[in-house]
C-alpha cells in the first residue's frame, strides 16, 4: 500500500472512531433517528475502507473479514434501533470499541506501507548520476522504484523548441524502463521524484517538456530530490560568483533535497544561498542540501574492465600491430570551450587529431565530445556547424581513432589510461580514480 493510500485509510479509521462516539451519545439521548443515521455512516465508512484496501492490496486479507463482520454487527444494531429496541449506551460503547480495536489491529498487521520512487533522467549519458540511488531503491523490499526517461527538445536560436529527442532505448539492459506516457505522476503522486536536470527554462540549448520542470514536479510529490549530473572541480569553491551559476538554478531552488558531491561542495552551495537570500535563510539551506557524495563516483568505482562491453572495432584499434595493448587517451571536448574559442578551437582539435594520427601505432585516441555539442553548435553558433561536421566526418572516415558518442561514459573512463581535453566535470572524475589529466589550450 502506498503511503498516500495508508493516509486515506487512517482518515477513514479516524472518521469511524468519531462516529462511534456520536452513536453512543445519540443512544444516551434516546435519539432513534440520529443513531440510525450514524450507524448507516459507519456502514459506508467500513465499505469505503474495504474497497480502498482491496484496490491497493487485492482480496483475501484478514482485515476484510473483520470489516465484513463489523458491517454485519452494525446492521443488526440498526435493525434493533429501527424497531425501537435501543440498546444500553455503555454496552453499545463496549461493542463498538471492541470492533474498533480489531480493525486497528488488522490494519497494523495486514497493511505494509511501500514507498513509490520515480527517477526522471533525460539524457542516457547522465544516468550514472542517479544509478546507485536507483539500485538501492530497487533492492529495498518496501519500495517500488520506476525509471522513466523523459524526452528533451533542442532549442532554436530564438529559444523556441525544435527537434525532440528520446533516449529510452539507450539505457543499460539491467535497467527496466517505463515510458513517460505510461507513468502519470500527476495522479500517482509518488513519494519521491529524483531528477538530474537542473535547468527548467534556463538552458539555452535544450529543454525538457514544461510538464517535467522542477517547479511543476514539486506539486505532485512529497519529496523532489535533485542530484547534479556533473562533478565540479573543488579547487575554486571560494569563488561564489562562479558557484552561483551552478547553485541558482531552478532544481536547486524548487527541490526539497539537493545532494552534492562532498561536504565542501555543500558548504559552497550554502554560502552562495546565504549571499543571495540572507543569513536568516541558513537553517533552511542547511536542512535542504546534503554533501553525501555523487552516484557518478559510485558507478565509476564499481565498474571493472571485465564488466565492459567493448565493440570489436575498438578492440582492433586498441591492439598494437606487434601485439599487446596501446595506451588509450580519452579526448574530451566541451561545449564551453568551443563556444568561447569558436574557429580557433576547431583548428586546435584538428591539430590534436593529426598529432595522435601520427602516433597511432603506440596510442589510441578515444574522442568523446560533449553529448550536447552538436545541439550547442546549431543553437548558439550555427556558423560553426559546417566546419564542425566536416571535422567529425573526417575523423570518422579516417577510422584510426575511436569516436564515442554513446551513453556509456564509464566505459570510456575505465578503458582509458589518461585524460586530455577541456576543463569539465570529467576532470574531477578522473581525479577520483587517479587518472593523469592534461588540459588543452586552444592557443597552443
Amino acid at each position: 500500500m502506498r503511503s498516500s493510500e495508508k493516509k486515506q485509510a487512517d482518515n477513514l479509521v479516524e472518521s469511524l472512531e468519531n462516529t462511534h462516539g456520536q452513536i453512543k451519545a445519540a443512544i444516551e439521548r434516546k435519539d432513534q433517528m440520529a443513531a440510525m443515521s450514524l450507524l448507516g455512516d459507519c456502514q459506508n465508512i467500513a465499505i469505503s475502507l474495504g474497497h480502498l484496501i482491496e484496490q491497493a492490496e487485492g482480496e483475501g486479507l484478514p482485515i476484510i473479514g473483520t470489516l465484513e463482520e463489523y458491517c454485519e454487527k452494525i446492521y443488526q444494531v440498526y435493525e434493533e434501533v429501527n424497531v425501537n429496541r435501543i440498546p444500553d449506551a455503555e454496552t453499545m460503547g463496549q461493542i463498538l470499541l471492541r470492533f474498533f480495536s480489531k480493525i486497528q489491529d488488522g490494519l497494523e498487521r495486514d497493511l505494509k506501507v511501500r514507498l513509490e520512487v520515480v527517477f526522471f533522467p533525460y539524457k542516457a549519458a547522465m544516468w550514472d548520476s542517479l544509478e546507485s540511488v536507483w539500485q538501492a531503491a530497487e533492492e529495498d523490499p518496501n519500495c517500488d522504484a520506476y525509471v522513466v526517461p523523459i524526452p528533451y527538445y533542442d532549442k532554436n536560436p530564438d529559444g523556441s523548441f525544435a527537434e525532440m529527442h528520446y533516449e529510452g532505448d539507450l539505457y543499460p539492459d539491467y535497467v527496466p524502463i517505463l515510458g513517460y506516457e505510461e507513468y502519470d505522476f500527476e495522479s500517482r503522486n509518488p513519494d519521491m521524484i529524483f531528477i538530474h536536470n537542473p535547468y527548467d527554462q534556463c538552458n539555452h540549448m535544450t529543454s525538457v517538456p514544461l510538464r517535467f520542470y522542477a517547479k511543476n514536479l514539486k506539486k505532485y510529490t512529497k519529496q523532489l530530490i535533485y542530484i547534479p549530473y556533473f562533478i565540479l572541480d573543488e579547487s575554486g569553491l571560494d569563488n561564489l560568483d562562479v558557484m552561483e551559476d551552478f547553485c541558482m538554478l531552478p532544481a536547486v531552488l524548487h527541490a526539497d533535497k539537493v545532494i552534492v558531491q562532498s561536504e565542501a561542495m555543500r558548504q559552497a552551495y550554502i554560502n552562495v544561498m546565504l549571499r543571495c537570500f540572507g543569513e536568516d535563510s541558513r537553517t533552511y539551506w542547511e536542512k535542504k542540501i546534503f554533501g553525501i557524495g555523487s552516484p557518478k563516483i559510485d558507478k565509476l568505482l564499481n565498474t571493472e574492465i571485465a564488466d565492459l562491453k567493448i565493440p570489436k572495432d575498438w578492440q582492433t584499434k586498441i591492439r598494437k600491430p606487434s601485439g599487446g595493448q596501446k595506451k588509450v587517451i580519452l579526448y574530451n571536448t566541451s561545449v564551453n570551450a568551443l563556444l568561447h574559442h569558436e574557429e580557433q578551437m576547431l583548428k586546435k582539435m584538428e591539430r590534436v587529431f593529426l598529432t595522435f594520427k601520427e602516433h597511432r601505432d603506440e596510442v589510441t585516441l578515444l574522442w568523446r565530445p560533449h553529448p550536447l555539442m552538436q545541439t550547442a553548435v546549431e543553437s548558439m553558433h550555427p556558423e560553426l556547424r559546417e566546419n564542425y561536421e566536416k571535422l567529425v566526418g573526417w575523423y570518422k572516415e579516417e577510422d584510426w581513432g575511436i569516436y564515442d558518442d554513446s551513453a556509456d561514459l564509464d566505459r570510456a573512463l575505465v578503458l582509458s589510461d589518461g585524460y586530455y581535453g577541456d576543463h569539465s566535470s570529467l576532470v574531477q572524475l578522473c581525479n577520483e580514480i587517479g587518472m593523469p589529466v592534461m588540459i588543452q589550450n586552444a592557443d597552443v
